[in-house]
């Protein structure tokens, strides 16, 4: 029998916290196991983002998307960007992780960037060189432009023109592929250093540590029911939905994403239920599949949590220009990699690396990373269903709920 990767993830946070306590110091000796997750995750992020963002932008032309892709587009844009706020929010106003320290971890204060900086970090002159020295800003501005350029030539009335677009599509996509195979290896591997790293962590922390992980698993849960009471259900009412039944007639669809932590293998079962909330075909097929590679509110409320819980740690103060970062770059990579195995992760490495914060913090959150993945999967979903009747009810015909 197959056993799911989270429980596999689950085994080894517990187990490790289990050798922690009992050897103490002498659990040292595992840390470098945990390293290597570190290296292995921090080898990954970067291309998984920079492939993921250029397949998903050509995949759509301008024509294609209208008036109801660019409606789509601000909302998962202005969910996204409330969950950053939200999850900021509440992580500084609970601070988990105050408690908690990494000894060995080194951090200098970042300095404050000026408007031009950061525009000029965004378009870099040397294309390698931004991937060498890990730009996301710049990876992400180079993934969009190569989507776009790749999607016009796809779509060009020009016979040769068309067939270098789909050739380029293809040499893309299987690179994304070999990626995805690569961080398939390494998600093989995570949970033997998730052991290693909590082991480690928990050896010299101990309880505290137990202590500061439940603060950040209960801020970021906070914050979904936050979301979802404010934010979704704001959007139903403006649309003319009625709230509770939307949210009763939609469960299947949340359920299914909570437990297998997927919103593609959700995809089917969120279509059907969309459909039985009222939304119409049109609303629901063209919404839902484009939410799934754009649409990722979990991460990005776990991206405003998570960048608090590393800056408390490492007891470094965060200025509003680092905040105002935060939010526009977790919102970016958010969206960029919905459908990402392990997004959390791999974007959350990207970020702590561009805030100059240690990335033995993206493997101590890994332990709880299954509770952080289910919770968030499922407000994925729902983000996606809500959009999809918002713009329904924007320019769609009225379509009856079924009875369920």
């Amino acid at each position: 029998m197959k056993v799911p990767f989270v429980l596999k993830m689950s085994a080894g946070f517990l187990l490790g916290i289990a050798a922690g306590l009992i050897f103490k110091a002498d659990a040292e000796v595992l840390k470098p196991f945990g390293t290597v997750l570190i290296h292995l995750l921090s080898l990954i992020a970067i291309p998984v983002i920079f492939l993921t963002v250029v397949q998903a932008v050509n995949k759509m032309s301008v024509t294609q998307l209208g008036r109801m892709g660019w409606k789509l587009i601000l909302y998962y844009t202005a969910t996204t960007a409330a969950a950053v706020f939200i999850g900021l929010g509440l992580a500084f106003w609970f601070n988990p992780g105050m408690n908690l320290s990494l000894p060995d971890a080194q951090v200098e204060e970042p300095k404050t960037p000026h408007f031009s900086d950061v525009l000029l970090q965004i378009i870099p002159d040397n294309l390698f060189q931004a991937f060498a020295g890990g730009d996301t800003l710049a990876i992400m501005f180079l993934a969009v432009i190569m989507g776009i350029a790749i999607s016009w030539m796809k779509f060009s009335a020009d016979k040769s023109m068309k067939e270098y677009g789909n050739l380029l599509d293809k040499v893309f996509a299987a690179f994304n592929e070999m990626f995805y195979i690569l961080l398939k290896g390494v998600l093989v591997y995570a949970p033997f250093g998730v052991f290693a790293i909590s082991a480690a962590t928990f050896g010299q922390q101990g309880w505290e540590t137990i202590q500061s992980l439940a603060g950040f698993v209960g801020v970021f849960y906070a914050g979904i029911i936050l979301l979802w009471i404010v934010v979704y259900a704001g959007f139903l009412k403006w649309s003319g939905q009625p709230v509770l039944s939307f949210f009763k007639r939609t469960k299947e669809a949340y359920s299914t994403a909570f437990f297998t932590s997927s919103s593609i293998a959700s995809l089917p079962v969120a279509i059907q239920s969309a459909k039985k909330a009222g939304v119409s075909d049109k609303a629901a097929n063209f919404a839902l599949p484009l939410g799934a590679i754009f649409n990722s509110d979990g991460g990005a409320l776990r991206m405003g949590v998570s960048i608090v819980f590393a800056a408390n740690v490492t007891n470094l103060q965060l200025s509003v220009s680092d905040l105002l970062m935060i939010v526009l770059v977790g919102t970016l990579l958010s969206i960029g990699t919905s459908g990402v195995p392990a997004a959390g992760l791999v974007t959350l490495s990207a970020v702590l690396t561009m805030f100059g914060l240690p990335l033995e913090i993206v493997a101590l959150i890994a332990g709880v990373d299954a509770l952080i993945g289910m919770g968030g999967t499922a407000s994925n979903v729902m983000g996606d269903i809500v959009g999809s009747a918002v713009v329904d009810e924007a320019g769609e015909e009225k379509v009856e709920p079924s009875v369920v």
